[in-house]
């Protein structure tokens, strides 16, 4: 009574959509469950499509793409202090670099397994969270050229990730990652793989898109912060959420609706109860305004969406139970649409979906 059905042959057109666009390497962002879309099946299918790179967030995330059988380029940028670098070496995932004391584990590690780790230095042009400092980079680019030249790192990559607060910030980051490829050069390293751009960077500015480009919403056919519309470039939505209706009652004026009874019927009319709410991912702050639709025609939640359930008034309609009602992702109802509702963006609707969901995957590529 509760459904998610991801459709992967739209995460492959979306994959190939931006490969034609870009005309460079493509890294598919697979981290946090590959966006609520489930990262190992999605990670097959990308994989089948000859996807360049995939990456993760973390060496967990990692651990579960290889234990799966994944055996792409992987990259993982986010580490907690007491990561042992060991198995990442082990098992060929490339690993971004932010501190010297990073690249010093890593580099323990390389000499425990004997062989070279590949790495990405990560530079903070200005987004102010996870990088090395542009006043620190020249010390640790030192750094890394000695175990370049001791052989026990490949320097792979060089990246940054842009803030999306608008042009004129977004091209003082790709300013300031254009110094950092100088300051590179001038000590005397190169890379593989230069990369700035998420979805959103990659399709607001052409020039800032190096050697890859990494694409993490836009694969899933959604759009990212900016004014670009994901269907503007031929990008599927993947997820589709619906439910079944599972009860339909008569009621006169003046009922109130669920907890709190912000809605109150203003006349006699047929309500219809939906087993989804919050433990599925469905916010809470979206009562009131989150649209829906029961065959075909849509409807609002007036009322309060509880942990397990929603009402929505349904009047006259011809609506029973059994029929099908769209969360999102069809019937004209997109992840978007429950975002506004909830004062969020759509990045965290999809991520957020699960709870008793039942998951059905379209185009599924065994392992």
């Amino acid at each position: 009574m509760r459904k998610l059905t991801v459709d992967l042959n739209a995460v492959a057109h979306n994959l190939n959509v931006m490969r034609d666009l870009v005309q460079v390497k493509v890294l598919g962002v697979v981290k946090a469950d590959a966006y609520g879309h489930g990262m190992v099946p999605v990670a097959r299918k990308l994989e089948a499509e000859g996807v360049d790179f995939l990456g993760v967030a973390d060496l967990a995330e990692a651990v579960t793409l290889r234990s799966a059988g994944i055996t792409s380029r992987i990259l993982a940028w986010l580490h907690d202090p007491a990561d042992d670098f060991v198995w990442a070496v082990k098992h060929d995932v490339d690993l971004a670099v932010s501190s010297a004391d990073q690249l010093g584990r890593i580099v323990r590690a390389v000499k425990e397994v004997g062989k070279p780790a590949r790495i990405h230095i990560k530079v903070d042009t200005g987004l102010g969270r996870n990088g090395v400092t542009m006043h620190e980079l020249d010390d640790l680019l030192n750094k890394v050229l000695v175990e370049v030249n001791s052989g026990h790192v490949i320097s792979a990559g060089i990246f940054s990730h842009l803030s999306s607060t608008g042009i004129q910030e977004d091209e003082a980051q790709i300013a300031n990652f254009e110094k950092a490829l100088e300051l590179a050069k001038a000590v005397g390293l190169e890379f593989e793989v230069r990369h700035l751009t998420a979805s959103d960077g990659t399709l607001m500015y052409p020039h800032a898109r190096y050697d890859m480009v990494r694409c993490g919403v836009a694969l899933y056919g959604l759009s990212p912060f900016s004014d670009n519309r994901g269907e503007e470039f031929g990008l599927k939505p993947a997820m589709k959420v619906t439910a079944t209706v599972v009860q339909t009652k008569r009621v006169p004026a003046g009922s109130g609706v669920s907890y709190g009874y912000i809605y109150k019927t203003p006349t006699e009319t047929t309500l219809a109860l939906v087993p989804l709410g919050y433990a599925e991912g469905l916010p809470r702050s979206a009562s009131g305004r989150a649209p829906v639709a029961v065959n075909g025609k849509k409807f609002v939640i007036q009322s309060r969406i509880a942990m397990d359930q929603f009402v929505i008034d349904v009047g006259n309609a011809s609506v029973s139970p059994g029929d099908t009602v769209t969360i999102f992702g069809a019937d004209g109802i997109t992840a978007d649409d429950l975002a506004a509702a909830a004062d969020t963006i759509n990045y965290e609707i999809v991520t957020r979906m699960g709870g008793r969901l039942k998951r059905e995957y379209l185009g599924l590529v065994e392992g």
